[in-house]
């Protein structure tokens, strides 16, 4: 009896392993995000919610693997960035890392992945450096970047005759790009930038800055910041008599998450460039909905891009027949991205995605009919027009 027991206990742990050496490894996807600080609206929990419901609705397995969503607050530092990566990619075999703000992080990231070759997409953060000098094969550019920011921005308003610029600027690689992408863009236009400041991130108080910047006359006070950043200076250049008459102030980056955090109060006329608005037509509205059902918010641009490249990215893996990075990068180049976020998108060489953004301009309180509806679309800015064209880049990768 004893022995017979014996035989049946090591037969049994023979099909456990078995079983567990056929065990099929899930897909995983790591979404890495800011839940708590100046850029959780932005991306944040929304964003992380955006990352499932595209693996939902793509039907929860990919090459008959399981796709699993990993997620994780990065707090704001590039070191907490960099550490949870590589224990994704070590440690849990991550295939993909979607980000969700923060250029200094982002830059971080891409060099990891480039070492790991693991693929990386970039809903948030804005440095054109991620498709400039500091490219990567395996890096993708999603939703916007300071050239296109600055571009749509900026050009408007030199072209309403507002040449004189003062930049408020945040202090790390996000807010050196968008400024001197957005005084590359008025100088080019003949006009002129008498000066700039610069503060911290999750700066407490904007007084000394605006000040600085009322002072000197500047027809435009540039905002070359984000998030809570973004709207703590337009609330407090209300407050100092800023943003109407002789003086306009134009967000080089601003959601519509912002707008209601604002007030339409504060922020009407407000004009700034996005990559997508929530009720711009039936697919954005259909979207949203669902969005709305899950998080009791509105897609910002970032979340709806994550939403967006994830699909396009499970798209591609599919097509490839594998995750491997490189068939995978050339599948995601090929195939073409046609949804409520992009039509006719593209990822070019340099790993930007090229599609539509819009200009446009926040609501007067008496023109919102509820309290999402915080801005209309002025006009459509061409892909070919929105963004920085490949061979001007300044990265290395070629077709």
């Amino acid at each position: 009896m004893k022995t017979t027991m014996v035989r049946l206990c090591a037969f049994a742990g023979l099909l456990m392993l078995c079983h567990s050496s056929f065990a099929v490894e899930p897909l995983r996807i790591g979404a890495l995000v800011d839940m708590t600080g100046v850029y959780s609206g932005i991306g944040g929990p929304g964003g992380v919610a955006a990352v499932k419901m595209a693996v939902d609705d793509f039907g929860g397995k990919v090459l008959g693997r399981p796709i699993e969503v990993l997620s994780a607050d990065y707090q704001s530092k590039v070191d907490v960035a960099a550490t949870r990566a590589r224990e994704w990619y070590d440690r849990d075999n991550v295939s993909m890392i979607t980000e969700s703000t923060d250029s200094a992080a982002a830059l971080a990231l891409q060099h990891i992945g480039e070492s790991k070759r693991k693929i990386t997409i970039f809903a948030g953060s804005a440095t054109t450096q991620l498709t400039g000098k500091q490219c990567s094969p395996y890096g993708v550019h999603y939703v916007y970047d300071t050239y296109a920011l600055a571009n749509g921005t900026a050009r408007a308003i030199v072209s309403e005759g507002k040449k004189n610029w003062f930049f408020v600027t945040a202090d790390y690689a996000f807010g050196h790009s968008l400024e001197a992408n957005a005084k590359a863009v008025v100088e080019q236009a003949g006009g002129k930038v008498v000066g700039e400041v610069r503060h911290p991130l999750a700066a407490p108080d904007f007084a000394s800055f605006l000040l600085q910047a009322q002072a000197s006359g500047a027809q435009v006070i540039g905002l070359a910041d984000a998030g809570r950043d973004a709207q703590n200076a337009v609330r407090q250049a209300a407050q100092f008599g800023m943003g109407g008459g002789k003086q306009v102030v134009a967000p080089l980056l601003i959601f519509d998450s912002d707008l209601k955090g604002i007030g339409l109060k504060v922020a009407q006329g407000l004009q700034f460039t996005t990559a997508f608005y929530w009720d711009y037509n039936d697919e954005t509205r259909a979207f949203a909905k669902r969005f709305f059902a899950k998080t009791k918010s509105m897609p910002t641009m970032v979340q709806a891009g994550m939403y967006s490249a994830v699909m396009h990215y499970l798209q591609a893996v599919q097509a490839a027949g594998s995750d491997d990075a490189d068939k995978v990068m050339v599948k995601m180049r090929e195939l073409p991205i046609n949804d409520f976020f992009g039509k006719g998108g593209r990822i070019a060489s340099n790993g930007q995605m090229f599609h539509d953004m819009y200009l446009a301009e926040a609501k007067k309180p008496s023109e919102s009919k509820g309290e999402w509806d915080l801005l209309r679309v002025i006009k459509v800015i061409p892909k070919d027009q929105a963004f920085q064209p490949v061979e001007q880049s300044g990265c290395p990768l070629k077709d």
